[in-house]
Order: structure tokens, then sequence, then C-alpha cells
């Protein structure tokens, strides 16, 4: 089994939008490269691209370098978060899944997952720098804990986990893995409702990624600084998986007057996509062009 393997979600919409660039030559932006199956179709699609792939993960950068190796120097892959990044030339088109991989999801040591126990981190870079998860709830006071549970996780029980979760942390100190502070959110719930086909934990985890990597101000930096990356005529397209993020794409396009909407609603994966692939259930994606003269 590979270090990194990942399905790449909603792959159709992600070739269809190639044949609406521009023209075939130029830079093709993948602002979150992760294993580059979508940048891999496109540069099959159009042997003039070159690309620029972006991505903090030190696994995926080395396994996207593994998949794009035979494009040879039409390929550079760099080292970074998409919001700390300016375009060397403006870009026919600019990539982002916004997902977490199934690599991330499925390493337990990285802490993301409550399916495997590993320890509270759930940092994207991995570096050792940033605070973690662990270290977030026990700074966190009850009510700004149940305030970010609720605001990135959409959680209407967010106040009574906060409760508990802070009650733990007072009796018995930091939890002891993911696993145990799954528990205790699924502990908020009544019997019934956990046993339903999503996890009660999964909102609260959603929360504690999304405020530990920065998630939505990093969406909003790229939704800001993307259009002007673009030549005029290129594209950008947004794959998210969650309505906190599409909400903001969907704005983005519709409000910034560097931008024209090319998906009035979002594509979603088919059926057939969903059965091989479960987590594209949730994926949306929306494109949008840059006009000429905003």
């Amino acid at each position: 089994m590979p270090l990194f393997s990942h399905v790449s979600v909603l792959a159709e919409a992600v070739v269809d939008a190639g044949r609406q660039l521009p023209r075939s030559e130029g830079l093709l932006i993948d602002a979150t490269l992760g294993g580059g199956g979508h940048s891999a179709l496109l540069l099959e699609q159009h042997p003039g691209l070159r690309l620029v792939g972006l991505d903090q993960d030190a696994t995926a950068r080395a396994a996207a370098a593994e998949r794009l190796a035979p494009f040879g120097d039409r390929v550079s892959i760099i080292a970074t978060n998409f919001a700390e990044y300016t375009p060397p030339e403006p870009a026919l088109m600019v990539l982002a899944d916004l997902g977490v991989s199934s690599p991330q999801l499925d390493v337990a040591e990285r802490g993301f997952s409550f399916r495997l126990d590993g320890p509270l981190d759930m940092r994207m870079n991995a570096t050792g720098d940033g605070e973690t998860a662990a270290e977030m709830i026990d700074r966190l006071e009850e009510n700004e804990l149940a305030d970010l549970i609720y605001g990135c996780g959409e959680e209407r029980l967010s106040r009574r986990i906060a409760r508990r979760i802070k009650a733990d942390l007072a009796a018995q100190g930091a939890y002891s893995g993911t696993a145990a502070l799954a528990y205790a959110v699924a502990g908020c719930y009544p019997p019934k409702a956990r046993r339903g086909r999503i996890h009660p934990a999964t909102r609260t985890f959603q929360a504690l990624r999304i405020a530990v990597n920065d998630e939505l101000g990093v969406l909003d930096r790229l939704l800001l600084q993307a259009p002007d990356w673009l030549e005029p005529g290129g594209l950008v397209g947004i794959i998210s998986f969650h309505s906190l993020e599409d909400r903001r794409v969907k704005t983005a396009f519709l409000r910034d007057d560097r931008l024209e909407r090319i998906t009035r609603k979002p594509v979603v994966a088919t059926e057939e996509e969903e059965e091989v692939n479960p987590r594209s259930r949730s994926a949306k994606w929306r494109l949008a062009r840059r006009v000429t003269d905003p």
C-alpha cells in the first residue's frame, strides 16, 4: 500500500473545465496539490500546460512528485500554503481541492480521525509548528470552545460538548487521544442519535481541524488573491466539502467583479462516483472565469 493513495473527486468536472481554457498553453496553479491527481488529468489533456503545485504536506508532495514525474520539467512543486504564494506569471487556471485527503484521515499519527486512535494534533503541515488541537481545547474557555464548535462545525450541541470537554480536562487532564475525545463527544448525544450514519463526533472534529489550520481564513485569502493570479479569460475552480466553504466560494464568485460564474449551481458527484468513492458525497465544484475589464 503506498504511503499516499488518494482518489481525486469530481475528476470529470475538472477535465471538462480544462476544455474551457482560453488557450492550450500556459500556467496551471494547483493550490492544493495533494497526490497530483487533478493536475495529472489536466497535464495529460493539454501538453502545453505547465504546472506549479503547492502543498504544505511533505508526504503529499513526495507522492505528487512520483505521480507527475512523467511530465518532466513541465512540473514545479513548492512546499507552501497557497495563502503565502505569488505566481511568477498570470495563470490559465487556478485549481483548489479543499478536502482533507484520505492519507491524512487514515494515518492515526496525524490525529484527524476518530476512527483510528491517535494524538490530538490535526495540523496539516505536520512539522511541529503551530498549536495542536489538544493545546487549543486546553487554552480556550468553555464559551469560546462552544462558539468554535458551533461556528466551524455547525454542531447544535456545541454548548453541551464544550462543557463536557472542559469538565474532563479539569478532572483528568489531557485526553489520551482522538478516540477518547470522540467517546466524550458521543456521550453528549442521546443514545438513539449515536447510531446514525454520521458519527456524533464528526462536526466537532471538523470544527477543531478547521480552527487549528485556520482553513476558513486561508480560503478567504485564496478567494481574494486567485482572480489576480489569472490572465483574462483564465479559470478558477474550487472543490469544497462542507457548507461553510461552499458558501464562501459561492459568494465570492457571485460578488467579485473580477469574475463571472460558469457554474450557477455546484457540480456534485454522480451516484456511480459516490459508490466507488464515498468521500465524494459531500464534494461541490464551482467554476468561474476572469473577466477582461472588471
